[in-house]
């Protein structure tokens, strides 16, 4: 099966399962492109081989023959339901404005819902600014949990370990509110911009002398509204202010354990200008008693499905 988007008028994608080796081995250098010196460990071409045949699915993003992205998982088991898990979505770095992950994502929801399963599940680097733009305001996924050191500590050739805290997401596939914003019904700024305004800032942030934002406090979440700032610029921290990274990662982590365990979830993300300054925020509220809106981590599943 495939489908076609353009993009600005120009390029016209079309979306299919990858079929041949060399496809495979084209995707293992999506990844590395994509994720530059900071990737993780690439899924190999025969490890891709063995997920497309036996449940999962590697789909890819072509323009005529060049693949421009590409999604990985296979399906997952929580002990009551069956799910598909995104092992790693990657586009080069020349089509990152085109939208390709959106629509990747957008053909990937096709393919899981036509096996008969409910939901899709990741994770993404909490400070990760775009894949959280993408993960929960544009496609609808919702953070229900905050792990710590997920892959443990990563040497990124700097002599020292980097931390792989990671937050999962789940998305619903059918819910009202991922089908809205997949017809792109999405929060506007302005809504975003209150929301912000009259929730409680869970981290505190000043600008450093490089001119970045850094942490410096946190505070316990309270109150109908609550915002958790993260960095705009991920990789721009990475190269210019190296020093803020470990805060950041320290102030989030702490800051996402707290509302979790004090029964707050996250329903959205914005970037929005203050200022004349991009910052990013999620937004969080605390969780209905009654179950509404996104479900508990530990209620997710609760209705086995039986495999298609």
């Amino acid at each position: 099966m495939s489908g076609e988007a353009s993009a600005d008028g120009r390029s016209v994608f079309r979306f299919r399962r990858l079929e041949k080796p060399e496809e495979f081995r084209a995707a293992e250098e999506v990844q590395r492109q994509a994720g530059g010196p900071e990737a993780e460990s690439v899924v190999g071409a025969a490890t891709q081989r063995a997920v497309q045949d036996h449940g999962g699915f590697v789909l890819g993003a072509f323009v005529d023959i060049y693949l421009a992205g590409v999604s990985i998982g296979f399906l997952g088991w929580d002990g009551a339901q069956l799910y598909h898990y995104v092992q790693a979505t990657a586009v080069r770095p020349e089509y990152q404005n085109h939208h390709v992950g959106f629509r990747l994502n957008a053909f990937l929801r096709e393919e899981v819902m036509r096996q008969g399963l409910p939901w899709v599940r990741g994770t993404i680097d909490p400070l990760a600014s775009r894949a959280a733009q993408l993960g929960v305001h544009r496609l609808g996924a919702r953070p229900d949990k905050y792990l710590v050191h997920y892959f443990g500590q990563v040497d990124r050739g700097s002599g020292h370990g980097t931390e792989t805290d990671r937050l999962r997401l789940t998305w619903e596939l059918d819910s009202p509110n991922t089908e809205s914003r997949l017809a792109g019904t999405l929060p506007s700024p302005e809504q975003g911009r209150a929301r912000w305004e009259k929730g409680a800032a869970l981290i505190e942030t000043e600008l450093s002398e490089e001119g970045f934002r850094r942490p410096t406090a946190v505070s316990e979440v309270s109150g109908p509204e609550a915002n958790l700032e993260v960095p705009f610029d991920l990789a721009a921290i990475r190269e210019h202010a190296p020093a803020s990274l470990r805060p950041w990662r320290h102030a989030v982590r702490d800051a996402f354990r707290a509302a979790f365990d004090l029964g707050y979830e996250v329903d959205d993300f914005f970037v929005l200008p203050i200022e004349h300054e991009r910052r990013s925020f999620y937004l969080l509220h605390p969780r209905s008693p009654t179950g509404a809106g996104s479900p508990k981590p530990e209620t997710l599943g609760s209705t086995p499905t039986k495999p298609p």
